[in-house]
């Protein structure tokens, strides 16, 4: 009898063994699971605290730019020759040039004159290029006019003449350039008189050298 009771036991034994050893063997694959998905998800909040610092980084480096410019050209912004949006400083076309002409009125000319030093002294603490862009209307250039075929033309000429003024200013050639727009990105509606002239305009924009990389340098 106590063999038989003995080998009950045994056998008892023998069956459970397997059961647990499954069970730890389960119980260590969910763990290996569990640890690389924490693993995982570790991982993931780094690298989206580092994204987030860096882009937090870029948006007070853009903020002090844009304060550095502004107080460079404190005295045209008081003065309302010029507008400062975006880092982007904006001048009336019909301030710069009459219409349909791609030559400097004189009251322009003085205004470009006072824009070149502050500008120049800022390119020399910024690794960052200025563009000169100039835009139109939508409207035809004036029958007549045989210097310009279209308002990409005309842009494109206004853009460069700003660009030469500043370089006879001090700006150095290699640190503007010019871009032409036409008509195609307009800041008011050309339905009246009123909109089409403040989309005759010329933009003065500091970018990073790498994004200028393949713009048109001024001579």
């Amino acid at each position: 009898m106590n063999e038989d009771i003995d080998g009950g036991i045994d056998g008892s034994i023998e069956a459970a063994t397997p059961i647990w050893a499954a069970f730890s063997d389960l119980m260590s694959v969910l763990l290996g699971a569990f640890v690389l998905i924490l693993v995982a998800v570790i991982g993931l909040q780094l690298e989206l605290s580092t994204k987030l610092n860096q882009e937090v980084k870029q948006h007070q480096l853009e903020i002090a730019r844009r304060k550095t410019l502004e107080q460079a050209l404190a005295g045209p912004l008081a003065a309302g020759r010029i507008t400062l949006v975006n880092g982007r400083i904006g001048i009336s076309g019909s301030v710069l040039f009459a219409l349909n002409s791609d030559q400097l009125q004189p009251a322009g000319r003085d205004l470009l004159k006072s824009l070149a030093g502050p500008l120049a002294a800022y390119l020399k603490t910024h690794d960052e290029i200025l563009m000169i862009s100039g835009f139109a209307d939508d409207q035809q250039v004036r029958a007549g006019n045989r210097r310009f075929a279209d308002n990409w033309e005309l842009s494109a000429q206004r853009a460069l003449t700003v660009t030469r003024a500043f370089i006879d200013e001090g700006v150095p050639a290699a640190s503007v350039f010019a871009a032409a727009f036409g008509s195609e990105q307009p800041v008011s509606s050309n339905a009246d008189e009123s909109g089409r002239a403040k989309n005759r305009r010329v933009e003065i924009a500091p970018v990073p050298r790498s994004t200028a990389a393949g713009g048109t340098r001024g001579e």
